[in-house]
């Protein structure tokens, strides 16, 4: 696997646009084709009457084709996705390209300024869709993005990282029993792919019961730009545009096929302490293999923590301070025949 470098990304990309300017609804049809939009996109007012607003670039291409989604920072500190965006555009320019691509710089944006994970209510905004036109901050917020935004679209992409106090491989959550979110997945090229059709009132969830299909990539770490996980994920979705029409271009090469996980799920600490994760992620654990250590605070060793089955490591904690409770590794059951999940590409 390819090590992650973790430190500055020099100068971002620049990337051609027009004069960003401020609209009330998202038209499509009204943007000027063969060029990169910058908008900010009215989705609420705050308590003094002013727009709250979201960031958009919005790519059209001259000839029809898909319109392709891709939102980052629906967590407030998730940020590596924000360069991945200028980077795919930088990289679009010039191409041919046919529809449009829709990205949302971030989603979140009072978690952004407040570098926060959470909304304004203190909760987990991807866990408020499809929202409402009526109630709650949230709930109206999450179903103005889907009336806006997402009901153009052909497809989603979702960028995503870990939260605070762990890491994450690059790695993708997607319902590998679908042929074309399978095919969408591999073409990514993540590190791992966790088969996860989704369930709980995420923004992904959402679009697939809209009929869109729908991906979430996890790319690394949070509140950090991380450079070869972002430049990863912009080849990957250059090779999704390429596969879906979007730019003739020669697809990037695909590299080292992902890991496949049927299933995976979090391990838990029983005892409050200091914690010790040594396991680096995408390594593949036996199941009894120590996966943690913790210690009281005056260094005594509580408990060695083993793996209760064999797995490959999908994230983890960093935060040494761990309450009973807390998240220690995330673990990914490597998918077998019997799972009958889709191996490889589709066409």
């Amino acid at each position: 696997m390819m090590p992650i470098d973790a430190g500055s990304l020099g100068p971002l990309p620049r990337i051609d646009v027009l004069p960003p300017r401020a609209v009330e609804r998202l038209e499509l049809g009204s943007l000027e084709p063969g060029g990169v939009h910058a908008l900010w996109l009215t989705l609420m007012e705050d308590g003094l009457g002013c727009p709250v607003r979201i960031p958009l670039l919005v790519g059209r291409g001259r000839k029809p084709g898909p319109t392709v989604g891709i939102t980052a920072a629906v967590h407030g500190n998730e940020l590596n996705g924000i360069p991945v965006i200028h980077s795919l555009f930088h990289h679009l320019a010039g191409a041919k390209v046919r529809g449009t691509v829709v990205a949302v710089l971030a989603v979140n944006v009072p978690g952004v300024l407040r570098r926060e994970r959470v909304f304004l209510d203190q909760g987990d905004l991807n866990h408020r869709f499809p929202g409402a036109p009526t109630g709650p901050t949230a709930a109206q917020y999450a179903h103005r993005l889907l009336d806006q935004i997402v009901s153009h679209l052909d497809v989603l992409i979702d960028l995503h990282t870990a939260s605070t106090g762990r890491i994450n491989s690059l790695y993708i959550r997607a319902d590998m029993r679908d042929p074309d979110i399978a095919g969408l997945a591999y073409r990514m090229r993540p590190e791992i792919i966790v088969h996860n059709p989704p369930t709980d009132g995420t923004l992904r969830g959402a679009a697939q019961d809209a009929g869109i299909p729908a991906l979430t990539v996890e790319i690394g770490n949070p509140q950090r730009f991380q450079r070869d996980y972002i430049r990863r994920t912009r080849l990957g979705l250059q090779t999704v545009l390429t596969h879906l029409g979007v730019v003739k271009r020669k697809p990037p090469a695909l590299g080292e096929a992902p890991i496949l996980c049927a299933e995976s799920g979090w391990i838990h600490t029983q005892e409050g302490g200091l914690l010790t994760v040594p396991p680096a992620l995408t390594e593949r654990v036996e199941a009894g293999a120590p996966i943690a250590y913790l210690r009281d605070v005056f260094g005594t060793d509580l408990r060695t923590m083993v793996a209760p089955a064999p797995g490959v490591v999908v994230g983890k904690a960093v935060d040494p301070v761990a309450q009973t409770g807390a998240r220690v590794i995330h673990l990914g059951r490597v998918a077998t025949a019997a799972d009958g999940l889709i191996e490889r590409e589709t066409a």
